[in-house]
This record gives C-alpha cells, sequence and structure tokens, in this order.
C-alpha cells in the first residue's frame, strides 16, 4: 500500500498518525514488511503519478504530517482550519494541494521567524548532510515555480546550465530556495521518525526504484551528462517497449542513460541516487529490471514505438560495481514478461529474488510458472501489484472454464477468493509473499490503484480507519502462523 492511501485528516495520506495506525495493523497481524511505491514529488502534468516524479532523491511534500508540524509550532489549529470536507476514500490531488502548499509556506514563514536554535541547528545540518542532491532540486522546483513550463522550454542559458545563470539564478531566488529545502527538511525528518517506529514495531520498510526518471525532473536537469541527449540538452532517444504480436509496443518517453558515460565516471549518478534510497528505505524493488540488461531505444522524434533498437546495458559491471561500493544489494527484481536467458542470467548472478503474479498465470496449463504451488524459492509472491486490478476484480472478469481451472489449482470454491488466493500465496514456497490491502480486504476494480495506459483516475485509493480493522488483523495472522510466515 502506498503512504498516499493510509488514512488521515487532510485528503491524504501522511507520514502522520495513519501511517502509524497502518504500521500498527502489520504488528497486529505478524507482518514483517511494508511495500509502497516510489517516495518522490509528484504533479498534475504528470498525471500524480510516483513513477513520473520531478525529483528521485527528494520527498512528496503532500505527504508531510500537517499535524506534525503544528506539533513543532511551525503551524497553529487556526492555520489547519477550516479544512475542506475530504473524501476519506480517494485522494483529490488537485484540493490537496491546494490546501497543503498553503500551509506549508505558512510554516516556512512561521519557522523563519520563530525557530529556535536547535531546529535552525538540524535544518543547517540536513542542508550540508544532503546539499549533493538538494541544491539543485530546490532551485530546479523554485525555477519550476517561476516559468510554469517544463525546464526544456526554459530560457536556454538555464536549460543548459550555463553558470553564471545559475549563480544568478540562486540569487535572484534565494527565499524560494530555501522554502523548497525547508519542505524537504521536513519530510526527511518525519520520514525517519516514521521509519524509527516502523523499526521498533519489527516492520521493515520496502520501497520502489523505476529504472527510468521523468524528463521533466530535476535528475535529467541537474546531470545531463548521465543521459542521451542532445547538445542542447534534448533527448535523442526515448525509452518504450517495442511492437510484439499481440499490441504495437509503447513509447514511454522518458530520456535513458548514457551508460558509457556512466561507466566511465563509475556509476556516480546512480551510485548517489541508490544511497539516498537506502537511506530511507531498507529494501527496494527495481522496476524494469530488464533495462539493466538492455533497452529500446526509440528516436525522440518518432512517436512510433517500433522505430527503435535493441542496445546492451552494462547489468553486471554495474551492479558488481554498487555491490563493491555499497554492500549487499537488498533488491527484489520486477522480471514480469522478459524472461529471456541474458535476464535470467543476471538476476541470478546476484541471486536477485523476482517476480510472480497470479494474475499472469493460464489457470488451465500445467506447469504455469504463474500458479503459485511452482513458484521457485528466490522469488517474490504478490496476490496483486499496484498495477493490476484488485484480485476480486480479475477473478469477476474470467470465463467460467478459466475459474474452474483455478479454483482446482489453489483448492478453493470461489466464496472468498481474495483470502483463498492470499493463502496460496503464503503456502508458496516463494522467500517473500505480499498482498495488497485491497486484496485483504476483499475489494472489487473500483478499489484499483492503477491502469497502465490511462491518465486519470490512478494512485487515488485510500483505506480508511475502519478498514484497518482488528478482526482482519487477526485473521491474517493466524494464517501467517499457519504457513510459518513471519
Amino acid at each position: 500500500m502506498h503512504v498516499t492511501s493510509v488514512p488521515g485528516p487532510h485528503g491524504i495520506g501522511d507520514l502522520g498518525d495513519g501511517a502509524r495506525a497502518f504500521v500498527d495493523f502489520l504488528a497486529d497481524a505478524e507482518q514483517s514488511m511494508w511495500q509502497f511505491c516510489p517516495l518522490g514529488p509528484t504533479e498534475p502534468a504528470m498525471a500524480n503519478s510516483p513513477y513520473q516524479s520531478t525529483s528521485s532523491f527528494a520527498g512528496n511534500p503532500l505527504l508531510i504530517d500537517l499535524t506534525g508540524l503544528a506539533e513543532r509550532g511551525w503551524l497553529t489549529d487556526d492555520d489547519l482550519e477550516p479544512a475542506p470536507e475530504f473524501d476519506p476514500h480517494a485522494v483529490d490531488y488537485e484540493r490537496v494541494g491546494e490546501y497543503k502548499r498553503s500551509r506549508l509556506r505558512t510554516a516556512f514563514d512561521r519557522f523563519e521567524a520563530e525557530a529556535t536554535e536547535d531546529d535552525r541547528a538540524a535544518f543547517d545540518a540536513f542542508r550540508e548532510r544532503e546539499a549533493g542532491w538538494l541544491e539543485d532540486y530546490a532551485l530546479f522546483a523554485a525555477l519550476k515555480d517561476e516559468f510554469r513550463r517544463a525546464w526544456i522550454d526554459w530560457p536556454i542559458e538555464l536549460k543548459t546550465r550555463d553558470p553564471d545563470a545559475l549563480a544568478d539564478a540562486r540569487a535572484e531566488y534565494a527565499d524560494e530556495i530555501r522554502y523548497r529545502e525547508f519542505v524537504q527538511f521536513c519530510f526527511d525528518e518525519q520520514w525517519r521518525a516514521l521509519a524509527d517506529y516502523a523499526d521498533e514495531k519489527g516492520v521493515t520498510l520496502v520501497g520502489d526504484l523505476p529504472i527510468y526518471v521523468a524528463l521533466d525532473s530535476a535528475d535529467v536537469w541537474a546531470a545531463p551528462e548521465a543521459f542521451d541527449l542532445t547538445e542542447s540538452n534534448e533527448p535523442a532517444v526515448v525509452a518504450g517497449v517495442p511492437p510484439n504480436p499481440d499490441d504495437s509496443g509503447q513509447r514511454w518517453g522518458n530520456p535513458l542513460y548514457d551508460w558509457e558515460t556512466l561507466r566511465e565516471d563509475g556509476y556516480g549518478w546512480w551510485l548517489d541516487r541508490l544511497r539516498r534510497l537506502f537511506d530511507l528505505v531498507d529494501v527496494t524493488r527495481i522496476d524494469h529490471f530488464k533495462g539493466f540488461d538492455e533497452f529500446w531505444a526509440i528516436d525522440a522524434d518518432s512517436d512510433d514505438p517500433g522505430n527503435g533498437e535493441w542496445r546492451d546495458a552494462p547489468g553486471h559491471d554495474f551492479f558488481e560495481t554498487v555491490e563493491r561500493e555499497l554492500g549487499d544489494l537488498p533488491f527484489i527484481v520486477e522480471d514480469l514478461g522478459f524472461l529471456d536467458p541474458s535476464l535470467v542470467d543476471l538476476r541470478d548472478r546476484f541471486a536477485f529474488p523476482g517476480m510472480r503474479v497470479p494474475q499472469y498465470a493460464d489457470w488451465c496449463r500445467e506447469g504455469d510458472m504463474y500458479q503459485p504451488m511452482h513458484y521457485p524459492e528466490n522469488s517474490v509472491a504478490y496476490t496483486s501489484t499496484h498495477d493490476t486490478d484488485t484480485f476480486v476484480g480479475y477473478y469477476r472478469d474470467l470465463d467460467d472454464r478459466t475459474r474452474d481451472c483455478l479454483h482446482y489449482n489453489i483448492g478453493a470454491d470461489g466464496s472468498e477468493i481474495h483470502w483463498s488466493i492470499i493463502d496460496a500465496v503464503w503456502n508458496s514456497a516463494s522467500v517473500l509473499a505480499f498482498t495488497t490491502t485491497q486484496d485483504l480486504l476483499g475489494l472489487d476494480s473500483h478499489a484499483r490503484f492503477n491502469t497502465p495506459g490511462t491518465q486519470t483516475g490512478n494512485w487515488e485509493w485510500r483505506v480508511t480507519r475502519e478498514g484497518l480493522d482488528g478482526a482482519v488483523a487477526d485473521r491474517l495472522a493466524t494464517l501467517t502462523d499457519l504457513h510459518i510466515r513471519n
């Protein structure tokens, strides 16, 4: 469950009491891991997707707990009222953004006027510790607010990072830059407090690493040398997947990496990104792991996904370098649909567990790799993911024959199909097993979190306090004990 989905009073899940309530629920259910989507800033222009963030290093300001800022003395009760009547079941990003950003400005103003010496020292220490990414991100965010358009359409001297232009901008927008740094300080402080709470409860935090970053991000603007760009800092090629007999392919549009330059630099940008990520989470899932083995490069001027070519990525050398520099590699890799020999070789060379999702199974085909009874030990089993339908929604769309095959394979009668699939996944040989909160509650397609290829209605679902039911936690705990998973 993503952090935006936890209970909370201000229209979106945040890092406050609702997140702690979910950690408590997990502990009561004898669960040891909480997996969520990427934590970076999201924007309406990118459909509020956590996989199209303006930064791989920064935290999402909308996740900041305003009540926590009031407890710090940077907001008052009057600042938080009157709060709009937010829907407890779904995020309205536009209304939430208007409400929360104005309160973050108020908190910053009060901090500047009234902060204690200890608080100022903590802020300064954060700015110094995170300067490697924070300075560029804060300037990027300030300039985005000023120009109201993507950085590739900024004045040429800022687009191409002319040193004199950057220095002038840092001076001109100093107050706005400091505000952006303050917001990240608030996120960082609250996240670390939540992580400490989860650790006390025995809950490991599992993050998510999209292999690609958004073009309109501080990542690409601040480190153009890491990406395959033209002399004017625009993409030469973009990411996607090629056509196959069943579809016409996909053009994602993300800029691709200049892997040769990165290799010569010892993968410095990637090491910085991973250090920051593992400073915030304990384990991470790598999205589109295939891209570290080889990637589909589409001509940036073409809208046709077929107008591209496969190019090699430095998978083995990359992960050997990361392992040498950072130590153990606590990765789960998304290898769904890409199990060619070179990817399997890369995955198995580093003993990364891949993913198994029963919604990809052919239930009437004997020995299908996505049927839970066939999952290998070095895999991670899921009842559903953020990109699939809920299991109840998926089940209701099956034809009668497939449904009968599903019943036969997992020993179910369909009366509580969500518990039946959780039981089957928990009973698999996979080293780790996950379910979504939606599946745990037996919710249908109305609670689906994301439908790939669509731009509206995604990333909105939320659970209420009442949904975190003690009876559900007890039942999951019993099932977990039965399968010796804790």
